[in-house]
C-alpha cells in the first residue's frame, strides 16, 4: 500500500482526470478499502480542495470548482504542454504576454529537473509579419469580455471607431469589402453609433483577433477588429445561434479575407505552366498546387483576389510563362503588360484612362 501522502496525490490526480468518480472505483484503483477513501477525501478537504459526494447506487466523489485556485497535480505531459502553451501566449497579442511570462516561470521553478531540461530548450522566437502591417495588442478585459458575451449569446454594443484608409499591404477592409475597416483609427472623426451585435465566435487571423458576429442594423454578418473594439455594459437579451455562411467559421474567415465570401477559396484561380523547377517553386507558392512536368519546368495552380494581382504574383517568378487557362488570367496579363510597358517608357496617361489597379497587397496573392 502507498504511503499516505503519496496516496493523496495519487487520489488527486484521479480527480482531476474525470468529473464523477464511483467510491468503489477509487477503492479499486488505489488498492485500499471505501473507508481509507472516505478519509483521503476529508484530508484533501482540508488542504482546500472543493471535493464534493454525490448519493445513488453508485455514489462517490467529484472535484468542484472552488472560490480560491488550490495546487494542482499534472503529469508530465501536461506538465510539459502547459509550459509550452505559456510560451506561446507570451507572443499572442491577447494582452497576457507579462501574466504568461509569470506564470511559466512560476510552473518552471516547481518542475522536477528533468522536466525543466525539456522546457528550457524549447525557445519560441516571434516572428512578426512585415511592418507594412503594424502588431496590435487587444486588452485581455476586452478579448474577456467578448468571449463572455460569445458564451453566454447575449447581444453585444460596443463603440467602434471609424478607420483612416488602409495602409499599403494592409487587407482593404478586413473583411470582404463591408465596412468593418481595415485601416488605423481616426482620431479625427467623429465617434459613430454604437454597434449592436450577436457575437457567434472570437478568431484569430495574422496575428490579429477578430470577432465574427450579426449585426443587427445591417442584417448581415460582420468581422470586427477586437483592438478597436470598447464593449459597452450592459449586455443585451440572450439570441438563438446562427450558422456562418458556409456552416465552418474557419472557412468563412478565410473567405473574407480571400475576397470569395463564405468558400474559403481565393475567388481567382488560374494555371501556368512556367520554365523552373517544382522545388523551386513550391517553396514559394504557399497554397498554391505544383506539379513537376520536367527538370526545369512545372505546372503551378495558384489563386489571388483578382486576375491583375494573380498575374503580377506570377510574374515575380522570373520566368516564361505558359497560360493555361481561364482566358481571364491571359487577359489580365495582357492588361498588365499593357501597363508595364507605358511605365517603361513614361507615358502619360490620360486622367480617367486608366483600369483599377492591383491590390498593393497583390505580392501576398496566395499566402
Amino acid at each position: 500500500m502507498q504511503k499516505t501522502s503519496a496516496r493523496l496525490l495519487s487520489l488527486l490526480s484521479l480527480l482531476q482526470a474525470r468529473r464523477d468518480w464511483p467510491g468503489a472505483l477509487l477503492a479499486e484503483r488505489l488498492d485500499v478499502s471505501a473507508r481509507t477513501v472516505r478519509r483521503d477525501v476529508d484530508r484533501l478537504r482540508e488542504l482546500g480542495y472543493p471535493i464534493a459526494a454525490f448519493k445513488g447506487p453508485d455514489g462517490g466523489y467529484r472535484l468542484d470548482s472552488g472560490a480560491e485556485l488550490p495546487p494542482l497535480l499534472f503529469d508530465d505531459e501536461q506538465a510539459v504542454a502547459l509550459a509550452v502553451a505559456l510560451r506561446i501566449a507570451t507572443s499572442s497579442g491577447a494582452g497576457i504576454e507579462e501574466a504568461a511570462a509569470r506564470a511559466l516561470n512560476t510552473v518552471r521553478q516547481v518542475m522536477p529537473a528533468r522536466l525543466r531540461h525539456r522546457i528550457d530548450v524549447l525557445q519560441v522566437t516571434a516572428v512578426e509579419r512585415p511592418a507594412s502591417r503594424p502588431a496590435t495588442r487587444v486588452d485581455s478585459e476586452v478579448l474577456m469580455a467578448l468571449g463572455a458575451a460569445v458564451h453566454a449569446r447575449e447581444v453585444l454594443r460596443f463603440d467602434y471607431p471609424a478607420a483612416t484608409a488602409p495602409e499599403a499591404g494592409e487587407d482593404g477592409d478586413e473583411g470582404g469589402g463591408r465596412d468593418e475597416g481595415g485601416g488605423e483609427r481616426d482620431a479625427g472623426r467623429p465617434m459613430p453609433p454604437p454597434r449592436r451585435v450577436q457575437p457567434h465566435h472570437l478568431v484569430t487571423w495574422g496575428g490579429r483577433w477578430y470577432l465574427v458576429a450579426w449585426d443587427l442594423d445591417r442584417e448581415d454578418w460582420r468581422t470586427f477588429r477586437a483592438d478597436r473594439i470598447s464593449p459597452r455594459v450592459p449586455t443585451g437579451p440572450r439570441f438563438a445561434p446562427r450558422e456562418v455562411p458556409g456552416g465552418d467559421v474557419a472557412a468563412y474567415v478565410a473567405g473574407r479575407f480571400h475576397g470569395s465570401g463564405a468558400s474559403g477559396d481565393w475567388p481567382c484561380r488560374g494555371e501556368v505552366n512556367l520554365d523552373l523547377p517544382a522545388a523551386a517553386v513550391s517553396r514559394y507558392a504557399h497554397d498554391g498546387f505544383v506539379e513537376e512536368l520536367g527538370p526545369h519546368r512545372c505546372r503551378l495552380v495558384l489563386g489571388s483576389w483578382s486576375w491583375p494581382g494573380l498575374a503580377a504574383t506570377l510574374g515575380r517568378f522570373d520566368a516564361d510563362i505558359e497560360v493555361v487557362g481561364p482566358t481571364e488570367l491571359r487577359e489580365a496579363f495582357a492588361h498588365l503588360a499593357h501597363r508595364y510597358a507605358r511605365a517603361a517608357t513614361n507615358t502619360p496617361v490620360a486622367p480617367g484612362t486608366t483600369a483599377t489597379p492591383a491590390s498593393p497587397d497583390t505580392p501576398g496573392a496566395g499566402t
